[in-house]
């Protein structure tokens, strides 16, 4: 039985050359149009391969053409070159061979990438003015006081303490800007004002310290000298232990009578305070009342106004207008500090080149630190004074009890309840007056 389907039957297959025939002859090559053929040999059929040749071919006049125009398979077809396809149907050149058709065309621009690189430069120059901003600025900082000269300090609390003193320091100051901003010309240096500003995690303090507050001068060891001087139990007004030896002194003084840890020391003196107002393009502020002092030169009406740095030191010195002339004080000068605070954070300081550089430079010029004063430090500080001026602190005086002879006496009572808040970072519920 043949099991194989029509066409491949035992009879069909034979004489098959080259298909597994038994026959002595092999199977002729298979025609093959695009291949070209030699002629046969001498000696053969007429038109007939030599053994082991395909037979020639016919040639087709003008080449060959498929039904679609493409392609010549009789001209140069063994020539390397490529047929059937490319740019048009025609001939595509090699990777080397110069394309004049398309050379005018130019590549479509990529949005993606452009945006990439101006997003990379952006934030290449940013960074770049960043840490040169950064390294300016620090270099600007007077770190000139040192606190490990303080001896029998309190253990640190939670939070952070800064000791914030104004002082009436005329340094590099011309007799005409004396006489200008009403300072005198007296030699050394005093505290016009002393402030504890206390930044925690319950909300920042500020709390004055009235330059009349009666206190204990401890034992101390000379800023200068090196030389330990042992407490006597002498009272004085606060400002007095700042004239006796500086702000090491003044720290010792505040930190013993009162038990609160002092982390960091900011001073600026009369000149820098009003370069600082007069940098930033003045400062808002809102007098309840107006006030007149010849010897601060004030002259103040009631109402919204914008302060220069002239205006600004008389009103932050002023006490001879005030029946109760040193509390009057500080609260004016918290109240203008904060002011100052949220000027200079303001965005169009903050964002403005041609504001900020010389605010920076005016503050920085003014300032006396403690060598452990990072800009962090003193960033975080004036974000704390901005953070009260906006009502998310609290602004106070120290407590008082009344006086004697002429010093202003705290209240013990209060003031141990305020500094175990502040030790403790707690919300203050202490008031001052």
């Amino acid at each position: 039985m043949n099991d194989w389907s029509e066409g491949w039957s035992d009879d069909s297959r034979r004489n098959r050359y080259g298909r597994g025939s038994a026959g002595a002859q092999p199977e002729s090559a298979r025609v093959m149009r695009q291949v070209r053929r030699t002629p046969g040999a001498p000696g053969g059929p007429q038109g007939a391969p030599p053994y082991g040749r395909v037979p020639q071919q016919p040639a087709y006049p003008g080449g060959y053409q498929d039904d679609q125009g493409y392609g010549d398979y009789n001209s140069g077809y063994n020539t390397g070159q490529v047929y059937g396809g490319g740019r048009r149907g025609g001939y595509i050149p090699n990777d080397d061979a110069p394309d004049d058709e398309f050379q005018h065309y130019r590549q479509r621009p990529s949005w993606g990438r452009r945006i990439k690189w101006t997003v990379i430069t952006l934030v290449t120059v940013l960074v770049v003015t960043s840490v040169a901003t950064y390294f300016w600025a620090d270099s600007k900082l007077h770190r000139d006081v040192d606190l490990s000269k303080v001896i029998d300090r309190p253990a640190a609390g939670q939070g952070t303490n800064y000791l914030i003193v104004g002082s009436d320091s005329r340094a590099g100051m011309s007799a005409e800007d004396k006489k200008k901003l009403h300072t005198g010309s007296a030699e050394g240096k005093r505290t016009d004002s002393m402030m504890i500003l206390h930044v925690g995690d319950n909300g920042d303090t500020l709390i004055s310290l009235p330059r009349d507050s009666n206190v204990e001068i401890p034992s101390y060891v000379g800023s200068q000298s090196g030389k330990t001087f042992k407490g006597t139990g002498r009272h004085v007004k606060l400002n007095a232990a700042y004239a006796e030896d500086g702000p090491t002194l003044l720290v010792r003084t505040i930190e013993y009578n009162t038990g609160l840890h002092i982390d960091h020391y900011v001073e600026i003196g009369f000149g820098g305070f009003a370069n600082i107002v007069d940098a930033v393009g003045g400062v808002d502020i809102t007098i309840d009342k107006g006030f007149k002092d010849k010897y601060s030169g004030a002259d103040f009406k009631a109402g919204t106004q914008t302060l220069n740095g002239e205006q600004a030191l008389a009103f932050v010195r002023t006490r001879h207008a005030f029946a109760t002339s040193d509390l009057e004080r500080t609260k004016n000068q918290q109240k203008f500090l904060s002011a100052l605070a949220h000027q200079v954070a303001t965005p169009s300081t903050v964002l403005n080149p041609f504001k900020l550089y010389p605010t920076m430079s005016a503050g920085l010029d003014s300032l006396s630190v403690d060598k452990d004063m990072s800009l962090w430090n003193l960033a975080t500080m004036f974000w704390a004074m901005k953070s009260v001026s906006g009502g998310d602190g609290k602004s106070m005086n120290m407590p008082l009890a009344g006086s004697s002879g002429g010093n202003l006496l705290w209240d013990k009572a209060k003031v141990k309840t305020l500094v175990n808040e502040l030790k403790n970072d707690q919300t203050v519920t202490v008031s001052g007056n």
